[in-house]
C-alpha cells in the first residue's frame, strides 16, 4: 500500500482555538475533532485583521494559494491529497465521513 501523508490543517496563528462559531479555523478543527480525526496542524502567518501583516501576506500565504487556489485558511488536504477550502465546506466533509474507528 502506498504511503499516504497524514492529514494536513492549515490554519492562521489562531490554530483551532476560540469559539467555532466566530471562527473559521476553530470551527474546522472542531469538526474534524468530532468527526474522530488526527491531523497536524501547519500555521500559516498573514492574519488579516492584524494591519501589520498586510504587507507580507502575500508571501506568507503563497505555499496556501499553490495547494488551493486561495489565500484564505483554514485548508484541509486529506491524506490522499485532496484539498478542501473554507471552514463550512471542511466542517460538511468531516461530517458526512466520519473516521473510521480503529
Amino acid at each position: 500500500e502506498a504511503r499516504r501523508d497524514p492529514m494536513k490543517l492549515y490554519t492562521c496563528g489562531q490554530r483551532t482555538k476560540g469559539p467555532a462559531a466566530m471562527h473559521p479555523c476553530a470551527k474546522a478543527g472542531k469538526a474534524l475533532d468530532e468527526a474522530g480525526y488526527k491531523y497536524e496542524i501547519e500555521q500559516v502567518g498573514g492574519y488579516r485583521m492584524m494591519p501589520w501583516t498586510w504587507r507580507s501576506r502575500s508571501e506568507d500565504r503563497e505555499k496556501i494559494k499553490e495547494i488551493s487556489g486561495t489565500n484564505e485558511v483554514p485548508v484541509l488536504v486529506l491524506d490522499n491529497g485532496e484539498v478542501i477550502s473554507d471552514s463550512s465546506a471542511i466542517a460538511k466533509w468531516a461530517k458526512e465521513n466520519p473516521a473510521p474507528k480503529s
